[in-house]
């Protein structure tokens, strides 16, 4: 069976990663163990991550955090993972005030805020996910894409699958959740609603044992992962 994944960067970092030891995670080897998992015939043909670089001034180790996504990315690349980028966008707006968790938000009391937005990467994933399907209807049987796999819990993307469902129904849509073991969210009704399977965690130990070396090999020098990770 032959899959693409598509992989939302920002949802499977602060869903899974983040604050956790396990950032300097191999994701190719993470999605071949769970799509043999879910279908033991199943052959990996690409790997798209979408994400957006990291902006320093506003990063919690400033230059720092962008060399490490700046590593981390050469070696995904370097493990034939496509890398695809986003902007973020940031700019002033007006929120409103917290006072407690007991005192509702209201519209008359708003304070001045910086809003950070991650802008390009919800529509890239659709478009390339569907773009994907529609070449197959173009290919010859044995280059064909079987399964298309999301690696997201973020419902802006039920359209997309429900639109993938609709004009190409011979298509296994599969969704793998980035959520840790013992993670209390239910799984997002519309995306479980509008694919063929849903995987709801990833394990604690399937993070261990998909670890990048300390050092991946690239064709200029070594990807190296950060001291804080």
């Amino acid at each position: 069976m032959r899959t693409a994944f598509f992989v939302d960067g920002y949802n499977l970092f602060y869903g899974l990663l983040a604050g956790t030891p396990y950032k300097w995670l191999n994701l190719h080897s993470l999605l071949t163990h769970i799509a043999l998992i879910e279908n033991p015939q199943s052959s990996i043909v690409s790997i798209d991550y979408f994400t957006s670089p990291i902006k320093p001034q506003l990063a919690t180790r400033g230059r720092v955090s962008k060399e490490a996504q700046d590593a981390y990315i050469r070696a995904l690349r370097a493990s034939k993972v496509t890398v695809h980028f986003g902007r973020h966008q940031l700019e002033p707006a007006k929120a409103p005030r917290f006072i407690d968790r007991n005192t509702h938000a209201s519209r008359q009391d708003k304070v001045d805020i910086w809003k950070l937005e991650e802008k390009e990467t919800d529509v890239h994933i659709a478009i390339s996910m569907y773009r994907t399907a529609s070449r197959q209807t173009m290919s010859e049987d044995a280059g064909r894409i079987d399964q298309i796999i999301l690696v997201s819990s973020d419902t802006d993307m039920t359209p997309a699958l429900k639109a993938l469902r609709t004009d190409f129904p011979a298509l296994i849509i599969g969704v793998i959740l980035p959520h840790r073991t013992g993670s209390i969210r239910p799984p997002p009704g519309s995306l479980k609603d509008n694919s063929n399977w849903l995987r709801r965690v990833i394990s604690t130990e399937e993070l261990r044992l998909h670890q990048f070396p300390k050092q991946v090999a690239t064709h200029k020098k070594p990807a190296i992962k950060p001291d804080y990770w």
